[in-house]
């Protein structure tokens, strides 16, 4: 098995909590040994009601009553009619006549399209020529910056830097509202644990707790304190839920969960987002136990409105109701009933309200009741936002000032550096120096149009800059193409005809024999490898999370020549390792990176970054062992070597290739001096992190739990706490970490968040497998 960590010392403290009873115990018949000391309807961790910042007025309240007081039925309906029409196509189907249904007052909103003149336009037409005088909401898919393009969000989140990634979706905010939106669909909770999944990209990995803090940020940089703020945008939580457990990590499957699982692995993300103050949620394709998200009242109404006291609008994502009838649950009318009962409000694109609904209500008069709720929802979100006073907010011709502006760019670049993943680093092979040859080989050295990923939305490919371009031009720095990003024709075809922009393959013979002449010149060697933008992202699912073949007998071949070898991956998911990382001396996981990514490698290539992110999703072994993540379960029959009755795989190891939180630096840590105190209410750790190197560097101390004998059964690991301290060159520092008694706990199937008392064991680490046990009672 492969070494994960180099220059650490860690301890793990044992720790007994015994507390008493707090209320009276709701699962009594189960269990008669233990007795609740906290019980809450949330985990402590995500309750931060302070940061809901959408309004709530008796004269919004009145607003909306008398408006609603004046609409007819069919101007009802219309408010709930989401359109697409303008510069993107990001599904199946496109809205037709959409100019002609404003006028008529059946669009409440439209999406895709952006630019103050373009929006302006249909904005004039809904004010002009409709009764009420209506505005329209313009949303788009905003995912991970607007113009300014930063890392996908599965690299931010390597970053394991909140206030950064707050950051990143305030720029995105400030520019998507210069440029006439008011809403993004973002952001992306879906806790995922297959990589096969092309999704991935746009979430934040595989653990809750984690998932949850980046959630919060994301909501509270693209909403600030107030949805009128011309400078800000409503956010979307999306895609509700369980989007991320789609089985065999194919997009839009069935999702098949109980509601233990449910409810402590992936529901809370979505929470902390309804906790900030989200404004709306955006439901998901897949079913949940036998029901499509959204027709299900269970997560629209039990779960989001009554228990999570949501008071913002609900979206179906892009014919959702419509792809209901494929999903075998119901006839067009049947289906349409059946979304709006349940609490999907606004229709995008599928207009199944606007054809069914009028004639429903006349046929069934109850229904009415639940178009007045949709529509009184939708309204509410346009007063927030500032409409009715003044639906052209924020529409300047001129924007340039904004867009793309160089402080824009500066945390770009910052936001690229923090999201690299330092996998390994052999020899101190990285960083580079000035004075080497080095061959800079791959089809990503000059290529620009991966480096803004997936869903980049109004980001223009062309402003990236590449590693080339980033490079200072020296006499030393020789380039090669060495081999074709692609060579799957059946691929290719797939790929471009959704606008891949995969070139046709070039004699791989030739630029083989071209990359050795180059690297044959060198002291060192950097390739520049991994996946194409369209190979993860929606409608994107791979079975197969290599390199290609042609990518890993480039590095083979390479390495004949016994140069150290630089690897510099593009990728928007964990990917298979084992071929190629025996054959590199140096691994860089640049995901990616935006905008600003040439300038950000480059700075890491040559030290003046210091690489700090760490992974946020595992790194498989292979195919085989998917799903594969840290905060897994014990069996009843543990690994163990000599046994042959225990839980394990005979072909390959049950640990990840690369595990969860893990990531190296150019500078070495070491934990020492730690105390332990439970005497209070909190759990306090502290320690010393030592940089015993000659460089600055940053380090992610990572704080974990296991509840040794709990009623139910529990993670082997799981997150609770985490800090990212910068420590200058051999300097040391504390790190304290006070974490409330109460969030060492986990929710029962009904939804309610308990701690027991009895046994648990703390774990303080760099990543969640560097660990050894070392006892500690109190």
């Amino acid at each position: 098995m492969k070494q994960t960590v180099k220059s650490y010392s860690i301890l793990i403290l044992s720790f007994a909590c015994f507390c008493h009873v707090f209320s009276q115990n709701p699962a009594k018949n189960r269990m008669e040994k233990s007795t609740f000391h906290y019980e809450s309807n949330q985990a402590p961790w995500l309750i931060n009601e302070s940061d809901n910042t959408l309004e709530t007025s008796a004269k919004m309240d009145a607003f909306i009553d008398a408006l609603m007081a004046k609409m007819t039925l069919k101007e009802k309906i219309g408010q709930l009619n989401l359109a697409t029409v303008g510069f993107d196509v990001t599904g199946p189907l496109l809205s037709q006549d959409v100019e002609s249904k404003i006028d008529a007052g059946l669009i409440g909103g439209v999406f895709n399209t952006f630019t103050p003149v373009a929006v302006r336009k249909l904005q004039e037409r809904a004010i002009k020529n409709t009764r009420l005088h209506i505005p329209l909401i313009f949303g788009y898919d905003v995912i991970h910056g607007h113009r300014t393009i930063f890392p996908i969000p599965l690299g931010l989140s390597s970053s394991w830097n909140p206030n950064l990634i707050e950051k990143t979706a305030s720029v995105a905010a400030l520019e998507s509202s210069a440029d006439g939106l008011h809403w993004t669909f973002s952001p992306m909770v879906d806790i995922s644990r297959d990589p096969r999944w092309g999704r991935v990209s746009e979430g934040a990995g595989e653990d809750p707790y984690l998932g949850s803090v980046i959630a919060k940020a994301m909501v509270k940089g693209y909403q600030g304190n107030s949805l009128k703020n011309p400078a800000n945008v409503m956010a979307c939580v999306k895609h509700f839920a369980l989007y991320g457990a789609a089985e065999s990590g194919r997009d839009y499957n069935t999702v098949d969960m109980s509601t233990y699982k449910m409810h402590n692995d992936y529901l809370p993300p979505y929470r902390a987002a309804i906790n900030a103050g989200v404004g709306s949620v955006m439901t998901s394709f897949n079913d949940i136990n036998g029901i499509p998200a959204s027709g299900n009242e269970f997560i629209l109404q039990s779960l989001l409105r009554k228990n999570w006291k949501f008071s913002g609008m609900v979206v179906t994502d892009y014919t959702a109701i419509k792809e209901m009838v494929y999903h075998g649950f119901g006839n067009e009318v049947e289906v349409t009933k059946k979304a709006i009962k349940a609490g999907s409000e606004m229709d995008m694109v599928g207009e199944f309200y606007l054809q069914y609904l009028e004639k429903i209500v006349l046929e069934e008069p109850k229904y009415l009741e639940y178009i007045n709720r949709a529509c009184r929802n939708i309204l509410v979100s346009k007063y927030r936002l500032g409409l009715f006073e003044d639906p052209y907010r924020n529409m300047k011709d001129d924007n340039s000032a904004v867009l793309m502006s160089q402080e824009n760019l500066a945390w770009a670049e910052k936001a690229a550096e923090e999201s690299f993943v330092l996998l390994k680093n052999n020899n101190n092979t990285l960083p580079l120096k000035q004075e080497q040859k080095i061959a800079f080989i791959g089809p990503q050295i000059k290529r620009k149009r991966d480096l803004i990923g997936n869903w980049s939305g109004a980001g223009d490919w062309r402003k990236a800059v590449s590693i080339w371009e980033a490079l200072e031009k020296s006499k030393n720095h020789y380039y090669a193409l060495g081999c074709n990003l692609l060579e799957d024709s059946a691929l290719i075809a797939r790929l471009n005809q959704h606008d891949g922009q995969i070139p046709k393959p070039l004699n791989s013979d030739s630029l083989l024999n071209e990359a050795k002449n180059i690297a044959a010149q060198s002291d060192v060697i950097v390739l520049a490898l991994g996946e194409a933008f369209g190979m993860s992202g929606e409608a994107a699912s791979m079975s197969k999370i290599e390199l290609p073949k042609h990518q890993i007998k480039l590095i083979t071949e390479l390495k004949k020549l016994n140069k150290p070898i630089v690897l510099l991956l593009f990728n928007g998911r964990p990917l298979v390792l084992n071929s190629v990382d025996n054959q590199v001396d140096a691994i860089l996981e640049c995901w990616f990176p935006g905008t600003q990514g040439g300038h950000a490698i480059v700075n890491t290539l040559f030290g003046k970054n210091n690489p700090s992110g760490r992974l946020t999703m595992s790194f498989p072994q292979n195919e085989g062992q998917i799903p594969v993540y840290y905060n897994a379960k014990s069996t009843g029959r543990p690994f163990e070597e000599p046994q042959k009755y225990t839980s394990k795989y005979l072909d390959v190891v049950n640990e990840p290739f690369y595990p969860f939180g893990y990531g190296l630096s150019y500078s070495n840590f070491e934990y020492n001096d730690i105390r332990f105190n439970n005497e209070t209410d909190t759990v306090k750790v502290v320690l010393r992190v030592s940089n015993t190197s000659n460089i600055k560097g940053s380090e992610v101390v990572q704080v974990y739990f296991k509840d040794l004998h709990a009623e139910f059964t529990r993670p082997v690991k799981q997150l609770v706490n985490f800090k990212k301290v910068a420590i200058e060159a051999n300097s040391s520092v504390l790190v304290e970490f006070q974490i409330p008694k109460t969030h060492f706990g986990y929710y029962l199937p009904n939804g309610k968040w308990i701690v027991e008392k009895g046994d648990f064991e703390l774990f303080v680490g760099p990543n969640a497998a560097a660990t050894e046990s070392f006892p500690f009672s109190l």
